[in-house]
C-alpha cells in the first residue's frame, strides 16, 4: 500500500555519511564517542544530579564501553547520533577533555523529526556547554540533514534542562503527565521543540566570531577520530 506522502527526508540520506565532527560556541567540539572515553561515561553517572534525571547507571569502564558501542552502532544502524562534547587539546585531533553529551534519538527520518538529549559533566556546568552543544547540533540537523523537527523533553522539576531549551531555542509547548517514571516516580516532563526556520537566542546577535567556524560546521581535524 503506497504512501500518499512522500518521505521528508529522501531514504538514504544519511546511508554513506561518515558521522561528522561539529564546531560549537567556546572553543567546543561534538565528535564521536571513543572507547578511550569510558571513564568519563562512568563519572558522569556517577553524579547524583545525572542520576537523578536519568534512568540508570555505569557501574564498571567496561559497561560504560559497552554503552559507547551501542552509540556508535546507533550511527551505523542509522537509528541514533551521539556525539561528545570535548575541549580539545593541543594536538589537533579532537581528544580533548570531555565535559558531556549530545545526541539525537529516535530518528523518524521520514517524517522530519527526532528527540535531542544531553547531559554534561558538574565541572562543566554553568559554562554555557549544554546551550551551546544544542545549538550546533540542532543547526547541523536542520541545515545539512534537513530535520524539520527536533524535540526536548525533560522533568518539570529539572529547571536547569528548562533554562538549556529556552537558551538553544527550543520553545516551550506544553506539559506531558505523568509522561516518564524516575527512581522517585512519575514525573510530568515539558516538551520543548525547535522548528527548522526557528530563530535560536544564540544566532541573534550574530552568531560565531568573524573569521572562526560557524557553529554546527562539520570540522576536520588533523586525524580522523577512529569509529
Amino acid at each position: 500500500m503506497p504512501y500518499l506522502v512522500p518521505p521528508h527526508i529522501p531514504p538514504g540520506r544519511l546511508a554513506d555519511l561518515e558521522q561528522p565532527v561539529l564546531t560549537a560556541d567556546g572553543d567546543l567540539l561534538l565528535r564521536p564517542w571513543r572507547s578511550e572515553d569510558a571513564p568519563a561515561v562512568v563519572a558522569a553517572f556517577s553524579d547524583p544530579a545525572i542520576q537523578h534525571w536519568h534512568l540508570r547507571r555505569a557501574d564498571s569502564e567496561d559497561e560504560a564501553r559497552d554503552w559507547i558501542g551501542q552509540w556508535q552502532d546507533a550511527w551505523r544502524s542509522r537509528t541514533g547520533a551521539h556525539w561528545a562534547v570535548v575541549r580539545p587539546g593541543g594536538a589537533g585531533d579532537g581528544a580533548g577533555e570531555v565535559l558531556g553529551r549530545v545526541s539525537l534519538r529516535s530518528l523518524m527520518t521520514a517524517m522530519g523529526m527526532a528527540e535531542c538529549s544531553y547531559w554534561v559533566l558538574p565541572v562543566a556546568r554553568g559554562r554555557g556547554v549544554a546551550p551551546g552543544a544544542v545549538s550546533a547540533l540542532a543547526r547541523w540537523a536542520f541545515d545539512e540533514i534537513g530535520f524539520e523537527r527536533i524535540e526536548l523533553a525533560h522533568s518539570v522539576r529539572n529547571e536547569p534542562s528548562c533554562r538549556v531549551a529556552a537558551k538553544a531555542g527550543f520553545a516551550l509547548e506544553g506539559t506531558r503527565r505523568r509522561s516518564l517514571r524516575h527512581a522517585d516516580g512519575w514525573h510530568d516532563m515539558h516538551l520543548h521543540a525547535r522548528l527548522r526556520g526557528d530563530d535560536a537566542r544564540g544566532d541573534r546577535d550574530g552568531g560565531a566570531e568573524a573569521g572562526r567556524p560557524r557553529p554546527g560546521a562539520a570540522f576536520s581535524p588533523a586525524r580522523r577520530p577512529p569509529r
